[in-house]
């Protein structure tokens, strides 16, 4: 007895997975929070603490201030009170900061980890924020562009011009680009940087003494008029960034099948490389080179929410400026005199955090 041969079911009736069903190798489906309804929840406690942590950060330092004047400082100015002159010109500068910046190095991070499909990847590592901050240093040196509004040209021009390199770089030898051939051409690039850099101060290490906490990254030091003209590079660079957060996750599915999906592949790259080139180097010309915040952040939140780019994204813009802030609290801390930079404390806590990542035998899944 003969039997009909079976066809296929056409195209329309298959179900094709999407980026959040991808299941990551350690996770599960869904990270440790397995319904929207957790993860709003945990969205919410985020906000809550990034708000107490920026209390914390204009009331906590080398002299503690009461709530009580923290609110006359901002609603009731006296200039002739220390506190609140002291609230006023410095802390709440510096808080500004880093809630401006901490959402723009760990966005950067977010959008290079599911561009190069590599968890462990992040401005530092592939070189972005090296490219950002030779060109300031070239800037400085020979042209004698010394405040952030005169550099950041430079700054935009090197983190982007990085990041185009890098991503050829590692297209060599086969015409598509892997995260192992990223991060060694990251890995190159940002040592090759990192000498000339070192090379330029050290010649004329005058023109460079009052940039020298900037070197190493610190977000004191910054008046608002300043941070309010950077602002609008990062608003645009983070509108961007969330803008393709939806055909960064058909990405993670691969090229062939995110094509497939109707994702431009050439536009969604182009489209990150200006969000990552916005980012990183309005964030390198504001505050300096601060490493790990990028890599430590969008991997623990892709731990907890799961692969989907859209939550790792809004939690990245609340954990990142939280922790940030916790840094620089705890460098006024031990150090009172204000000289343990916040890019030193990340480097400190971020360093281990990246052995312990590269021993574990899975990471998160893109």
């Amino acid at each position: 007895m003969s039997t009909a041969p079976t066809t296929p079911p056409p195209a329309a009736d298959r179900q094709v997975p999407t980026a959040p069903e991808v299941r990551g190798q350690d996770d599960g489906p869904s990270g440790l929070a397995r319904s929207n309804a957790v993860r709003a929840a945990g969205f919410l406690a985020a906000a809550a603490l990034l708000l107490a942590i920026t209390v914390a950060s204009i009331a906590v330092g080398a002299r503690d201030i009461t709530p009580g004047m923290i609110w006359g400082a901002l609603f009731a100015y006296d200039p002739e009170v220390d506190e609140h002159l002291m609230i006023r010109e410095l802390r709440v500068p510096r808080t500004v900061v880093g809630l401006v910046v901490g959402p723009a190095l760990g966005l950067c991070g977010a959008l290079i980890q599911a561009f190069t499909r590599n968890p462990l990847a992040d401005p530092g590592i592939l070189g972005v924020n090296a490219g950002a901050t030779f060109a300031v240093t070239l800037a400085v040196g020979f042209l004698g562009l010394t405040t952030p509004l005169g550099y950041i040209w430079f700054a935009l021009a090197g983190a982007g011009g990085v990041t185009v390199l890098i991503y050829l770089l590692g297209s060599i030898g086969g015409g598509r680009s892997t995260p192992a051939k990223l991060v060694l051409a990251g890995v190159a690039i940002s040592a090759v940087l990192g000498g000339l850099t070192s090379a330029v101060i050290l010649a004329d290490r005058e023109a460079f003494d009052d940039l020298r906490f900037w070197g190493v990254g610190s977000i004191g030091g910054r008046q608002l008029d300043v941070v309010l003209a950077f602002a609008p590079f990062i608003v645009v660079g983070v509108l961007i960034a969330l803008a393709v957060s939806r055909p960064l996750n058909a990405l993670a599915l691969g090229d062939e099948l995110g094509a497939s999906l109707g994702v431009r592949i050439g536009i969604v790259r182009v489209v990150v490389i200006i969000a990552v080139t916005l980012l990183a180097g309005t964030a390198t010309a504001l505050a300096g080179p601060i490493g790990f915040l990028g890599l430590m952040v969008p991997h623990a939140v892709r731990w907890f929410v799961g692969p989907d780019q859209r939550w790792i994204m809004a939690y990245t813009l609340l954990v990142s400026p939280a922790l940030l802030l916790v840094a620089d609290v705890v460098g006024r801390v031990i150090m009172p005199s204000g000289e343990l930079r916040v890019g030193l404390v990340t480097a400190v806590v971020g360093a281990p955090v990246l052995i312990l990542l590269a021993r574990r035998r899975t990471v998160s899944g893109l």
